[in-house]
């Protein structure tokens, strides 16, 4: 008898026009022998539904060491000797520390230099942590000598060449120089700089019109005497209808004027012009800040000049805030409101205590032929670093920066801020001032 097949036992083939989706029938459980399979090949079953992952472990941002820089780049340097370290001996996460402790008064870690401090991190063999030794200014000490507010200055000793300055200066070379007109009634000279090391533009305000720029004054190929005028590669003074760059009664003056008079030592050091390397700071400088006395020394130093008969230059750094940057000094003011002081904020956020350079300001002073210089500065780094490697520039004389309020001046920056921040550059940073009694 033939067999019938019902429609319930046949085989419906899927309809290719149909919508819904195709279930997967159910796979069955894993038996004893695929479970002993996993289990040598190190491969876990799947997680099921009702296993959850682990939490990951939070770091709760309680301290700025936990907080990554936005702006900049961290450098690997460790903290000096008398700062809490965030990676404890016992193992315990950086979060678990919230704030790093800064060494006691009384310890004499709290009074060194900023040099000893990120030397004292390196160890043996000269290591700086990571940080490049060309923004590592040096240590030197020339003699300690009371500031006065005279401009005679005090005279610089022969020293030897730091350790850390660079090998060889960057190259630079004067783009272009303008005829600046001030308020004050002063004309300046503006050359800005490119270099070989960066992309900022870095600039020279030059007092007088006897400091002349090497690199801005050399023939370019191809251009013209309207080109060489643009580009500020002139003498004298432009005027309209003027058609050649050469000014013809600057060469008859400057022959006239040579003489073989002899002079003293001293009067030798009053004829160097005085020169200040001056860091860019925003917040002195735009924002009428009086956390600190940038704004003020820049104004100084341009009225110094601008009285002296040398002449002189501001070479003008763009290295905010210690060359740690404008939004990492923002950060280290919220830090200093938080109870510490400047140089405790700029190690908190993970940079050195001063992350500034100078060798570009010595290659610029060199284009500037200025081979002797009397430098406005309480630095004694500075010193050392403007010279340079093979002493290509000489600073004969210091002339002290005394802020215009301890000499009882108008103008000066005063205030609680202003005041701390001027005790932790004479007391960590080893800067030759003397503070006033009375100076909180």
């Amino acid at each position: 008898m033939p067999t019938t097949t019902t429609t319930a036992d046949a085989e419906i083939p899927p309809n290719p026009t149909s919508t819904e989706p195709s279930i997967p029938p159910p796979s069955p459980s894993p038996g004893p022998v695929q479970q002993l399979v996993r289990e040598e090949n190190n491969n876990p079953p799947p997680p099921s539904h009702q296993q959850l992952p682990q939490p990951q472990h939070y770091l709760p941002p309680s301290s700025p060491l936990t907080m990554p820089s936005v702006l900049s780049p961290l450098p690997q340097l460790p903290l000096p000797s008398g700062y809490l370290n965030v990676h404890d001996s016992s193992g315990a996460p950086s979060h678990a520390t919230s704030q790093v402790t800064p060494p006691m008064s009384g310890s004499p870690r709290s009074m060194m230099s900023r040099s000893d401090s990120l030397r004292s991190t390196g160890g043996g063999g000269g290591s700086w942590g990571g940080v490049p030794p060309s923004i590592i200014s040096p240590a030197f000490t020339p003699v300690t000598t009371p500031g006065t507010p005279n401009l005679t200055g005090v005279p610089v000793e022969e020293s030897e060449v730091p350790k850390k300055l660079m090998k060889e200066l960057p190259e630079v070379s004067c783009i272009v120089r303008a005829r600046i007109p001030t308020t004050t009634g002063t004309e300046i000279f503006l050359h800005l700089y490119q270099n070989s090391i960066d992309t900022k533009e870095h600039l020279a305000i030059v007092f007088g019109d006897k400091i002349r720029s090497k690199s801005l004054d050399a023939p370019r190929p191809g251009e013209t005497e309207m080109d060489r005028m643009i580009r500020g590669a002139y003498t004298g003074r432009l005027h309209p209808g003027r058609i050649s760059s050469k000014n013809p009664s600057s060469s008859s003056s400057s022959s006239s004027s040579s003489s073989n008079t002899t002079t003293t030592p001293a009067e030798k050091r009053a004829q160097s012009p005085l020169v200040r390397i001056h860091s860019e700071c925003y917040t002195g400088e735009i924002t009428w800040s009086a956390r600190c006395d940038c704004g003020e020394q820049l104004d100084e130093a341009a009225r110094l000049m601008s009285l002296d008969p040398a002449g002189g230059a501001v070479v003008y750094l763009r290295q905010e805030g210690r060359g740690i940057g404008l939004g990492e000094k923002l950060k280290a003011y919220n830090l200093q409101d938080l109870g510490n002081d400047t140089v405790q904020a700029n190690l908190m956020l993970r940079h050195p205590a001063d992350a500034r350079s100078y060798g570009l300001a010595t290659a610029i002073l060199k284009d500037l032929e200025l081979a002797e210089i009397r430098l406005l500065t309480n630095n004694p780094d500075k010193i050392a670093a403007v010279e340079g490697p093979g002493k290509e520039v000489r600073v004969v004389e210091r002339v002290p920066m005394i802020p215009l309020a301890w000499k009882n001046m108008k103008g000066g920056v005063t205030g609680k801020e202003v005041s701390e921040y001027l005790k932790t550059k004479i007391t960590q940073m080893g800067h030759l001032l003397s503070m006033p009694e009375g100076v909180v």
